[in-house]
């Protein structure tokens, strides 16, 4: 997640000549120069110096006191010589840990940039409003912001065991804890209840919140909880679930990366029992 370093504001400085992080988009890929065990940024005052030019930016804020911009170029505009555009997922582990959820949000903010050029509701082309990110539009005043779908996640146990599942887009192997996205009018716990009650058929009771995480893919705000089996037996829903099941700490599939906060959520479980092996990883 991005950490204190990071100043969000909206407003370029003006006149900046200093190197700044950009984060440059060719559709949905970021530019990078990938080494075998890190991936690197531009850090540079202007595109230019890459031969680049923006079809359309916005200023991010100040990480560790550095500007910030995201930026997206042409369809037929190449990488540049020793550069090349990678999906934000390829880039996983390799960008440090503060610029990736920096690039997450960067990418969030260029898509909606791109995609809210005219007012959805009478057409009209809009304008960047003066005093935050959004844009407004001049014929009838609609305001649109950077839109963020919240998503709950969510640990249940039972006992000494925890409720983990693998969905049909993963292979035989890779395991996770349940989610899934809130709908309109419904609260956080309601969310809970209703994606574990539709996924494998339980009841869960003693939902308390564990922390959130922005997820890029592409604008989701996780929301972590975790809550205690409360009845029913496993019955999976087979369109969106290939298997589920409890598993106790000494008996733990593959879990995802520690950077994700299914993995907080997991290791925090995990951290209950000293004596544990610590999870393998995808």
């Amino acid at each position: 997640m991005i950490k204190p370093g990071f100043v969000s504001t909206y407003l370029p400085p003006a006149g900046q000549q200093d190197p700044a992080w950009w984060f440059v988009f060719h559709g949905d890929r970021l530019l990078v120069q990938v080494g075998e065990q890190e991936a690197r940024l531009p850090l540079l005052a202007e595109l230019a110096e890459l031969g680049l030019a923006a079809v359309r930016w916005q200023y991010l804020g100040t990480l560790d006191g550095c500007h910030c911009y995201a930026a997206e170029v042409a369809e037929e505009a190449p990488a540049p010589e020793s550069w090349s555009y990678q999906g934000l997922r390829r880039l996983f582990g390799l960008l440090p840990e503060p610029l990736f959820w920096l690039a997450g949000r960067a990418s969030q903010v260029v898509d909606w940039d791109r995609t809210h050029q005219f007012c959805g509701r009478c057409g009209h082309l809009n304008q960047p409003k003066a005093d935050e990110r959004a844009k407004e539009c001049p014929q009838c005043g609609l305001v649109t912001y950077p839109r963020i779908s919240p998503a709950i996640i969510v640990l249940v146990e039972k006992e000494d065991a925890v409720l983990l599942a693998r969905s049909h887009r993963h292979p035989p192997g890779r395991y996770s804890v349940l989610a899934g996205f809130v709908e309109p009018g419904e609260t956080l716990e309601e969310a809970v209840a209703r994606e574990i009650r539709e996924e494998v058929g339980i009841e869960v009771r003693d939902i308390r919140y564990f922390g959130s995480q922005p997820w890029p893919f592409p604008n989701s705000l996780m929301i972590a909880f975790t809550c205690h089996y409360a009845g029913g037996e496993i019955v999976l829903d087979e369109t969106e679930m290939a298997d589920a099941g409890w598993f106790t700490v000494g008996n733990l599939p593959r879990v995802p990366s520690p950077l994700s906060i299914s993995r907080h959520l997991i290791d925090w479980f995990v951290a209950k029992y000293p004596d544990a092996p610590a999870p393998q990883s995808w």
